[in-house]
């Protein structure tokens, strides 16, 4: 019997369930909204509020509790100097669940845990340099010497390097209509010749 039993076990034992809790608490409290199924963030939501209250009231034991179930340094300065001062004014209602509808696939019921009060991170300005006009005048008159010295520089490469010496190209000697050279009698004038001293 499950007489005044709430706690969902979601089919963990003991400590594979507190593991899954703190993770869905630490995430919460590092990226301010999750995304988890229904059944989960109504548990995980007990946990955080749970731990923001401790965080209200900065002393070494509530620290220690927090740090029992965080397990991490950071994260607990995080909730005790950032977090909690944000809800000082509340008594409760930490967190609040946005329903998204049903998963794809096993049909679970996924909604978005998140604090409803954010710190809001202030946006980077970047500042641009003011460049004085002495500089502004200065650098195209640098650019024009530094022209200057290039082009002297090349031309006295072009002076100082040694003339190569390029050989003359050999004539290539004509090509007679029968595949051979000019003068020179190829397979079918010899033929004529021979035919020639033949008949004569």
């Amino acid at each position: 019997m499950r007489h005044r039993k709430s706690n969902r076990k979601f089919d963990r034992n003991k400590p594979e369930r507190d593991s899954m809790l703190m993770n869905l608490a630490r995430g919460l409290f590092i990226s301010q909204s999750i995304t988890t199924t229904a059944q989960k963030a109504k548990e995980a939501r007990k946990l955080a509020e749970r731990l923001i209250t401790m965080g209200k009231v900065d002393t070494l034991h509530s620290r220690r509790r927090v740090f029992a179930v965080l397990r991490d340094e950071d994260l607990v300065s995080k909730l005790f100097k950032e977090i909690s001062p944000l809800f000082k004014d509340r008594k409760g209602g930490y967190t609040r669940i946005i329903r998204l509808g049903n998963r794809r696939g096993d049909n679970a019921e996924m909604v978005i845990l998140e604090l409803t009060e954010k710190k809001v991170a202030a946006p980077k300005v970047k500042h641009k340099k003011e460049k004085s006009s002495d500089t502004k005048q200065a650098a195209p008159s640098e650019k024009a010497s530094q022209k200057e010295s290039a082009s002297v520089a090349a031309e006295k490469q072009k002076e100082s390097a040694p003339e190569k010496h390029i050989p003359p190209k050999k004539e290539m000697k004509e090509i007679h209509p029968t595949g051979t050279h000019q003068g020179q009698p190829g397979f079918v004038g010899t033929l004529r010749k021979f035919f020639k001293g033949k008949t004569k």
